[in-house]
């Protein structure tokens, strides 16, 4: 049976784990989407590939180990299936009279993963709790607040034991993955940019595993991943423009390097460090363009690793289309190019992210990147809540 790129991508080491970057709720209608802008003239068998990706009706025959959400996503499934959560809030409402509107879009939010988590729980229960998460994040207003994040958590992970709590790449979040841990919580570690970062979550992780293991904490459900959001922090325009103050143009190559060369870097101090957490590649983009024809580094670049990868639809779409037929290799090993790295450690920016000390832990909420990803977080999930609001509120009525 031909393979399509995604399997051969997935084949180049076992320790790879290719998740969906969206909620699984979506992915039948994107999966129709997809197919139907793409005849059989392509000459791939897109349906295929994709089913031997993941097949809602038999999760466990495809080799899709996990999901990531956050509250964009999160509302991008609620709208798309606005019908069945449109019932499910109206009952709740009924049902939870002394549910302040904020009660009540929160547990709807937790609905969202809980059903999203459903759909991967086959593969969670056979493969031993080792995979089949879902990543649902706190509410991104809390960013600050150890103690309630921690609260949140614990709330989503009751609601289905492979709900991964997203805690957000703050001292107060990086703390909350620490007391997560300690709990036998499952923790992904979003809005992190930098090397100081991912070794600060990865430290806490392990910190928490102790005190979990010290205590006879069941850990049989944890894992701890740390997220580098690739895409969002190379193409943040900071960059750039302490590039061009250095009298330095960079590429479309030398953006993506950029986020590739973080990633390496944190990766090779895990191996060396033998930290329990895994690094997860997400905020992938298309690019650059080389001998005319479409890369996709954030993917090639990782190949062989033992990395999560967590995918877009539409990076999934581009990786098929554009490396059809093509040994994708094991590149994870590869170092960056000498001038490559040369030529990124003369802006600031860079250095704060690639050097184990480029930022301290209340620096980290300041960092531009996650300044801009976590109001578009906020604005989500206010979104998120006024959708549910104005239901309520028309029910009441």
């Amino acid at each position: 049976m031909p393979t399509s790129a995604l399997e051969r991508l997935a084949r180049c080491s076992d320790a790879t784990e290719i998740w969906f970057d969206s909620s699984p709720l979506i992915y039948p209608s994107w999966r129709q989407e997809f197919l139907s802008q793409h005849s059989a003239d392509d000459g791939l068998d897109l349906a295929g590939a994709l089913d031997r990706l993941y097949r809602p009706e038999s999760p466990t025959a495809g080799y899709l180990r996990g999901s990531t959400t956050n509250q964009p996503l999160a509302l991008q499934a609620l709208d798309s299936l606005w019908p069945e959560f449109e019932s499910w809030i109206i009952a709740a409402h009924h049902d939870h009279p002394n549910w302040t509107p904020k009660d009540l879009a929160w547990e709807t939010f937790r609905e969202v993963a809980k059903r999203g988590a459903d759909l991967l729980l086959p593969i969670f229960e056979a493969s031993g709790r080792r995979y089949g998460y879902i990543c649902a994040q706190v509410d991104p207003r809390l960013s600050g607040e150890t103690a309630a994040m921690v609260e949140q958590g614990e709330g989503l992970n009751r609601a289905s034991p492979n709900i991964m709590i997203k805690m957000p790449g703050t001292g107060a979040g990086i703390e909350g993955v620490r007391r997560l841990a300690a709990k036998g919580i499952p923790t992904n570690m979003t809005l992190a940019y930098t090397v100081s970062q991912l070794l600060a979550l990865a430290e806490a992780a392990e910190a928490g595993k102790r005190e979990a293991e010290a205590k006879g904490v069941d850990q049989s459900g944890w894992r701890s991943c740390a997220t580098m959001m690739l895409g969002r922090f190379e193409d943040h325009p900071v960059f750039k423009e302490q590039a061009r103050q250095a009298g330095i143009e960079l590429t479309e190559a030398d953006l993506r390097w950029a986020g590739i060369a973080v990633l390496k870097r944190a990766y090779r101090l895990y191996k060396e460090r033998g930290y329990s957490t895994k690094i997860l590649a997400a905020s992938m983009r298309v690019g650059p363009v080389v001998d005319g024809k479409t890369r996709i580094w954030h993917l090639e670049k990782f190949s062989g690793g033992d990395v999560v990868l967590s995918i877009f639809p539409n990076i999934i779409e581009a990786f098929l289309l554009a490396y059809q037929g093509e040994d994708i290799g094991g590149h994870m090993d590869e170092p960056v190019p000498d001038e490559v790295l040369e030529k990124l450690r003369r802006v600031p920016y860079f250095r704060q992210a690639y050097d184990e000390d480029g930022l301290a832990s209340d620096e980290y909420a300041a960092f531009p990147p996650l300044v801009a990803t976590a109001e578009g977080f906020t604005k989500a999930m206010s979104d998120f809540e006024a959708r549910v609001f104005a239901l309520a509120e028309r029910t009441r009525g």
